[in-house]
């Protein structure tokens, strides 16, 4: 729910105000290519109509998006491709390397899945490397982010209790690592919005 409020804030900007300011891209492409390697599955294993309704609005929420600042006349004319320069394809390579290397099983669908999970962990950098440069982050950008980091540690912890909760739960070792580096990557962030929270004052990243 919490990634999911992340993509509603995300789009409440976005279509209301109709601008994409502050909004990388780079990082919402990154998040789409995730999508679609990770529910690859979504037509030949059906787990639950939550579980497919999900992976659903993923996939069309992020390409909505995408749309939006790609193709929309009035947004796009906000989005500052100047400043989001982050070459993206550097993070895809080593993350498909190291999807070939390190996996649990070789086969196509649990490599794209592993590569997903790698991607995942480091998707967000285009967009905090976006907002250093621009500075320029408005309370529905930097809720968007908060939610987007606070689900991924939100993660960490139902990890911990169910290792020490349940006898048959067995440690994925792939997953944690990657959810633990993404949380990292999120905490110069958490400090800053906890900051500017704190003392009621507008969210600023150094640069």
């Amino acid at each position: 729910m919490t990634h999911l409020a992340s993509i509603c804030l995300l789009l409440l900007k976005i279509h209301t105000m109709k601008s994409c300011a502050g909004v990388s891209l780079k990082t919402q492409e990154l998040y789409a290519l995730v999508f679609v390697t990770r529910y690859l599955d979504l037509f030949s294993n059906f787990v639950s109509m939550y579980n497919t309704i999900m992976k659903i609005i993923f996939l069309s929420s992020t390409f909505g998006i995408i749309w939006y600042m790609r193709g929309h006349k009035l947004v796009r004319q906000s989005y500052d491709k100047e400043q989001d320069t982050f070459r993206h394809y550097f993070l895809v390579i080593p993350c498909m390397v190291l999807a070939l290397v390190i996996h649990s099983k070789f086969t196509l669908l649990e490599v794209l899945w592993t590569f997903s999970i790698y991607l995942e962990a480091v998707a967000i950098l285009p967009q905090l490397v976006l907002l250093q440069r621009t500075r320029n982050i408005d309370n529905l950008t930097g809720n968007y982010i908060f939610c987007l980091g606070a689900y991924r540690a939100l993660y960490l912890l139902n990890w911990i209790y169910r290792y020490f909760m349940e006898k048959n739960y067995h440690a994925q070792w792939i997953t944690w690592m990657a959810g633990m580096i993404q949380t990292a990557i999120y905490a110069d962030f958490f400090y800053y919005y906890f900051k500017s929270w704190k003392k009621n004052e507008r969210l600023k990243l150094p640069a």
